[in-house]
């Protein structure tokens, strides 16, 4: 137990400030990075193979040096001591916890989001931040040269005449209000070509508003049109439809009374009855249809228009 309390110690030691690190504490993820059986086999002063750190993370070697090679100077910092050559990479206490890192946050941020948080460049390179003391001095000159700008700023606004100081009665505050005496009497200095401009195309704006709403109006009109056109035609197919069937029903009863004696002599002739019902009814229809249809509609219509 003494043993893991220290590893951990000395992690949180070594990582102090390490932008992956913050990120990692504020995520369940810290306590497994603080207690992987690896860490028990880490030797501080000493140098691993990329084969035998894989091992560890479950990833194959090809996988390890994949994530290593964007992140080349945040993980080796430079140093000058580190035996890696072209094809033998070694890897220290310090870079087997930065890499784990990058492979337990790879999954959410991606390589592009990592080396925003590393402030790391296109060209691979760790972007220096100001040193915060530089930053304190710094400021005040900075602070000042921001309100000389903004009172400069005011300055000219109140120029203008357009705007006017007031302090607020209840608040006490001083605030920036439009000075409309003013913007009136400038309004009213403009040259009179402008102001017939200005009318101009005030009554061109109210020509367009009104052709505007004519057009509206033309346009439900047809639209109410059609809706009623929609409704007519479908109302006089059905009347079609109803006259055709009642026709049909009425030719059916005639053939049944002119045609019955002759049923049972044709009892075995099914077919030749049958079509000679059709030609019976055909001929019913095309008789009476056409006036009846026209009778039926001129009834329909003459409703429609009381």
């Amino acid at each position: 137990m003494e043993e893991t309390i220290a590893i951990e110690m000395r992690i949180q030691e070594v990582l102090i400030n390490d932008p992956l690190f913050e990120v990692i504490k504020e995520t369940p993820t810290e306590q497994l990075f603080l207690s992987e059986p690896y860490l028990n086999e880490l030797i501080e002063k000493k140098y691993y193979s990329t084969p035998e750190v894989a091992s560890w993370f479950d990833v194959t070697d090809a996988q390890l040096r994949y994530y290593i090679k964007p992140f080349e100077e945040y993980l080796f910092n430079g140093q000058a001591s580190n035996p890696t050559t072209a094809t033998l990479i070694r890897l220290d206490f310090l870079a087997i916890l930065k890499l784990r890192m990058i492979l337990l946050l790879k999954e959410e941020y991606r390589v592009k989001g990592l080396k925003r948080l590393l402030r790391i460049n296109e060209d691979g390179h760790i972007i220096k931040q100001v040193p915060a003391a530089s930053t304190e001095i710094a400021a005040p000159n900075d602070v000042e040269q921001k309100l000389q700008a903004m009172s400069h700023a005011l300055a000219q606004i109140m120029q203008t005449g357009l705007f006017h100081i007031e302090q607020d009665e209840q608040t006490e505050e001083m605030k920036l209000t439009l000075n409309e005496a003013f913007l009136h009497q400038k309004i009213k200095a403009l040259p009179s070509e402008s102001s017939r401009e200005i009318e101009k195309l005030q009554v061109q704006t109210e020509k367009l508003a009104q052709k505007n709403i004519e057009l509206n109006e033309k346009v439900e009109g047809i639209l109410q049109s059609n809706k009623e056109d929609i409704a007519v035609k479908i109302r006089e197919k059905h009347i079609e439809q109803t006259l055709l069937k009642r026709l049909e029903s009425e030719a059916l009863t005639q053939y049944a009374t002119t045609k019955g004696r002759q049923f049972f002599r044709k009892l075995f002739h099914s077919t030749q009855i049958e079509i000679e019902k059709k030609q019976y009814i055909a001929a019913y229809i095309e008789e009476h249809f056409p006036e009846q249809l026209k009778q039926a509609l001129h009834r329909y219509h003459e409703r429609v228009v009381e």
